[in-house]
């Protein structure tokens, strides 16, 4: 039975994820309503014999079916304007991360760290531990700290990619000579996969991302550890 979680994608990991969480459930809603409503409609016209030999047309009936659906419309708009908004506001980052797609790799580069990059390929099965993930994990994970703005930069060597990682809510195209820029937070530790969403070639479909959320502390172990080595 525990095989099926791995079926499901992740829990929300930042609150941008969260908020997208919500407006589907809120737009879900909306649309339950409106089934429920139109199919009454449908089997109450199914099911009576009423008719009426001399109506030619209903002014408020018009009126009604007119305005409801632009009134629903303002209802679904709204809170996905303000979400979209969210999504491209950039606060004032505490680190910068540097994303780099290749065919078919990553790269990773903390700018704000002298000479820490990696690439981060994925870990192939004959490599795969019993704990492994088998297809979505990788041999360098990305580490970053929880509780911290982070700001990723995001681009590509060579063809289009597509830097995605669903826990966060982030989804960007990695574009050859031009730089896209996501912004999030992480709110809890642990690991986050994702993958290219992009159909980049042959192997596209194994070029995962995993994401390791740590404390600040054991992020700044981590740095000093690899400046060192």
């Amino acid at each position: 039975m525990a095989t099926w979680g791995y079926l499901n994608f992740q829990d929300s990991a930042s609150p941008l994820m969260e908020q997208l969480i919500f407006f589907h459930d809120h737009a879900m809603v909306v649309l339950i309503l409106i089934t429920t409503f139109v199919g009454y409609i449908m089997l109450s016209l199914f099911f009576n014999s009423l008719v009426h030999r001399f109506l030619l047309e209903n002014q408020n009936i018009e009126i009604i079916w007119t305005a409801l659906p632009a009134i629903i419309l303002i209802f679904i708009a709204l809170p996905s304007l303000r979400l979209l908004y969210l999504l491209d506001e950039v606060n004032t980052p505490s680190i910068t991360l540097k994303t780099i797609g290749h065919q078919w790799y990553w790269s990773y580069e903390y700018s704000d760290f002298l000479q820490l990059e990696f690439d981060s390929y994925m870990t192939p099965l004959t490599d795969l531990s019993q704990s492994g993930f088998r297809l979505i994990d990788v041999d360098n994970r990305t580490v970053l700290p929880m509780s911290t703005q982070v700001r990723v930069l995001i681009t590509a060597a060579d063809v289009i990619h597509s830097w995605t990682v669903p826990a966060l809510g982030v989804k960007a195209d990695a574009v050859p000579g031009r730089l896209n820029q996501v912004s999030f937070m992480l709110n809890r530790p642990g690991l986050f996969f994702g993958q290219c969403s992009e159909i980049c070639g042959a192997n596209h479909s194994f070029m995962p991302i995993v994401i390791e959320s740590v404390s600040v502390n054991s992020f700044l172990n981590w740095v000093l550890s690899s400046e060192n080595s």
